[in-house]
C-alpha cells in the first residue's frame, strides 16, 4: 500500500525533508521526499496502512519550525521500494 502526499505551507527550509525521512524510517516505511519549485514538499511513502496513517498525521504537523496549511493525500499502489530517500 502506498500514499502520495503534497504538503503546503512553510515546509521548505525548516528541516521538513529530514524530519519526514526520520519519521518514515521509525515507522518502517519506504519511499522518497523532495522539495518542489512551487514551495511544496512531495512525498511518496509505502508500508502498512496503520503506519501510513500515523505518517500522514505527522506530515500534517511536520517538524517544529514548519507551518503546514494543507496535505493533499492520494492512496496509490505500492511500487515495492526498499529505502526512504531525500531528493
Amino acid at each position: 500500500m502506498g500514499v502520495h502526499l503534497v504538503v503546503s505551507g512553510r515546509v521548505q527550509g525548516v528541516w521538513f525533508r529530514a524530519g519526514t525521512r526520520e519519521q518514515a524510517l521509525q515507522l518502517g516505511l519506504c519511499g522518497w521526499v523532495k522539495n518542489c519549485p512551487d514551495g511544496t514538499v512531495e512525498i511518496h511513502a509505502e508500508g502498512g496502512k496503520e503506519a501510513l496513517e500515523h505518517f500522514i498525521s505527522w506530515c500534517g504537523k511536520g517538524p517544529p519550525a514548519a507551518q503546514v496549511t494543507n496535505v493533499d493525500i492520494e492512496w496509490i499502489s505500492s511500487k515495492y521500494l526498499n529505502t526512504f530517500e531525500i531528493h
